[in-house]
C-alpha cells in the first residue's frame, strides 16, 4: 500500500484530541500527514484545547497540549496532497476568515478529494461555500448553520462522495475508518502479536 500525502490545517485552540488522534493514528497505517497552521511555520506549535462535557448545557474547554507544525502553510500547494483533514475546536471560528484556509478547501471539493471534516470545522466548509447540497453532520450546535447554507445535517458519522464528517472525538473509530476507506486504504489484519514466554 502507497501511503497518501495528507494536510491538516490547525489554528491555536484546535481542539486537542481531534488534532492529536487523527494525526498519529493516520501516520501509523502508512500516510504522510503534513499539520500547517496560517501564520505559522514548521517548527513552531499550536496551543490545544479539550473539550468535555461535563454535566453543563454545553462543553467545558481546558488547555491542552502544543501540537507541533511539521509543513508551513505558506509553503503548501493543495495540488501535492491526496486529502484533507479539518479538526475542530475553537480553531474553525476564526480559519474561515483565512481566504488562503477557504482557497485550499476549495481546491479539494472542486478536485473531488477525500475530506475528513470534524465536531466545529464544518463552519469553514459553510465560509468556503462547499456545503450546499451536501449531507454531513457536526458538533449538533452547528445544525442551524448548515442548514442555512443548504447543506443537510444529520445525526451520525456520514460519508457524502469524497466528505466524511464526525459529529465529536468520540466518532473517532468510524468517522476515522471511513474516511481511510474513501482514501482507498486497505488494511490488512493478520493473527494478533504473542507475548513472549520463558
Amino acid at each position: 500500500m502507497a501511503g497518501k500525502s495528507l494536510v491538516m490545517i490547525v489554528g491555536d485552540y484546535v481542539e486537542d484530541y481531534e488534532a492529536m488522534v487523527p494525526f498519529q493514528a493516520l501516520q501509523m497505517i502508512g500516510h504522510d500527514v503534513d499539520v500547517v497552521c496560517p501564520d505559522k511555520e514548521a517548527g513552531d506549535h499550536v496551543k490545544t484545547a479539550v473539550h468535555d462535557e461535563r454535566g453543563a448545557q454545553t462543553y467545558s474547554e481546558m488547555e491542552g497540549h502544543e501540537l507541533p507544525l511539521n509543513a508551513t502553510f505558506a509553503d503548501i500547494d493543495p495540488e501535492g496532497y491526496d486529502g484533507l483533514v479539518l479538526p475542530g475546536g475553537r480553531a474553525p471560528e476564526y480559519l474561515r476568515l483565512n481566504d488562503a484556509v477557504l482557497d485550499t478547501v476549495r481546491h479539494f471539493f472542486e478536485a473531488d478529494k477525500p475530506a475528513a471534516v470534524l465536531c466545529h470545522a464544518p463552519q469553514i466548509l459553510i465560509a468556503a461555500d462547499v456545503i450546499d447540497g451536501r449531507t454531513c453532520t457536526s458538533y449538533p450546535g452547528l445544525a442551524p448553520d448548515i442548514e442555512a447554507a443548504g447543506g443537510e445535517w444529520v445525526d451520525e458519522v456520514t460519508v457524502d462522495g469524497n466528505l466524511v464528517t464526525g459529529r465529536l472525538y468520540s466518532d473517532h473509530p468510524e468517522w476515522l475508518r471511513e474516511f481511510v476507506a474513501v482514501l482507498g486504504t486497505e488494511i490488512e489484519h493478520g493473527e494478533p502479536a504473542t507475548a513472549p514466554t520463558d
